[in-house]
């Protein structure tokens, strides 16, 4: 009898063993996959233009938790938003950093995201004619072929640019192009113009075409796309410390990023993109990254979501709402800016300071 006893004992103490192994397990996961609504130059997993990319060029997620045995696995896509936002729906991401069109197309849809983080505000964006083109502003593409890279940040821009000077997508013989084939319909002359990012540039400088707008003229707060950090719920709920550790890691590449004295170094990390040096210090030279890339969920970057949100169903890019207040979730980002004390790191910008752009 005793010995059955033993046997019972030792069966529960296992059993109890096992259960305290599986809470243990589940307290953090096997790998954390991270999109990235981008790509480099030749689809090289490797961009530039925010602090999210200083963290992946310095491997600073890896670092963090290279002793928990969590690998880290970043996610490039060239199909850039709604690649990222098909790869959430199929259960393949974890977090991702995509711009303001695409996050709120995939919400609207009921994806089951967070948006825990700021991570870009006032983007450059420039449009681009070839170089025999007789327009000279955005008035003159009437008419013409012109590659607007269709569900991204970049389409909601170029309506808002359009809008501004008189002119709607009809207006233009529009081709939906991802930003490698616009850069070679482009010189080719397959079209005629093209909005996008500083790769426009590249075609620029081998005199196959030149900048005729360039939104910081017209207020880039106005036209300029935002850009933030989404998270499952799934696995924030399921990782809240691991999702918080995330946040601390990338509040420290913004802090190293923003400083004035690293900009240099900056540059050369972005340049492992394949896109020269020179051509991120053309987007950013003279401009704070205090404010550019905060990482704060303050009154303006909400302000800019909101009026994404109202511009996007004004232009029939989406038609259901969303409940901002619910979407955006600031105790991570809270949590890791008192535990870094990073409270005062950043200035939070105000909404009237939208408003009055």
């Amino acid at each position: 009898m005793s010995i059955r006893i033993e046997w019972v004992s030792l069966l529960l103490a296992f059993s109890l063993i096992l259960v305290a192994y599986d809470g243990e397990a589940a307290d953090k996961p096997e790998v954390i996959n991270f999109g990235v609504a981008n790509v480099g130059q030749g689809g090289r997993p490797q961009v530039g233009g925010s602090f999210i990319a200083t963290a992946h060029a310095k491997g600073m997620l890896e670092e963090e938790f290279k002793t928990d045995g969590i690998q880290v696995r970043w996610h490039f896509f060239k199909t850039a938003g709604p690649g990222v936002n098909e790869a959430y729906t199929n259960n393949l991401l974890d977090l991702a950093w995509q711009g303001d069109l695409p996050q709120i197309i995939g919400k609207a849809n009921g994806l089951p995201t967070k948006f825990i983080m700021a991570t870009g505000r006032r983007s450059q964006i420039y449009v681009a004619a070839t170089e025999d083109s007789s327009a000279s502003s955005v008035k003159d593409l009437a008419g013409s072929k012109t590659a607007i890279f269709k569900g991204t940040c970049l389409q909601l821009t170029a309506a808002r640019i359009l809008e501004a000077n008189g002119l709607t997508e009809k207006d233009l013989k529009v081709y939906n192009m991802d930003t490698a084939t616009t850069t070679a319909a482009l010189a080719s002359k397959d079209i005629e113009a093209a909005f996008g990012g500083n790769p426009l540039f590249s075609v620029r400088d081998r005199g196959l075409a030149k900048i005729i707008y360039n939104a910081e003229r017209d207020n880039g707060a106005k036209f300029g796309c935002s850009t933030g950090l989404t998270v499952t719920e799934e696995f924030s709920e399921k990782y809240p410390e691991i999702t918080k550790r995330i946040v601390k890691v990338l509040l420290k590449a913004a802090d190293w990023t923003n400083d004035e004295k690293n900009r240099t170094q900056v540059y050369q990390l972005w340049g492992k993109s394949g896109f020269p040096f020179k051509y991120f210090q053309q987007d950013n030279d003279g401009q704070n990254f205090d404010v550019k890339q905060s990482p704060l969920l303050d009154e303006w970057f909400v302000a800019s979501y909101r009026k994404a949100l109202n511009d996007s169903k004004r232009f029939r890019l989406v038609r259901n709402d969303i409940d901002l207040n619910q979407w955006f979730d600031r105790t991570y980002l809270d949590a890791a800016l008192k535990e870094l004390k990073y409270e005062n790191r950043w200035k939070p910008e105000q909404a009237e300071a939208w408003q009055s752009k």
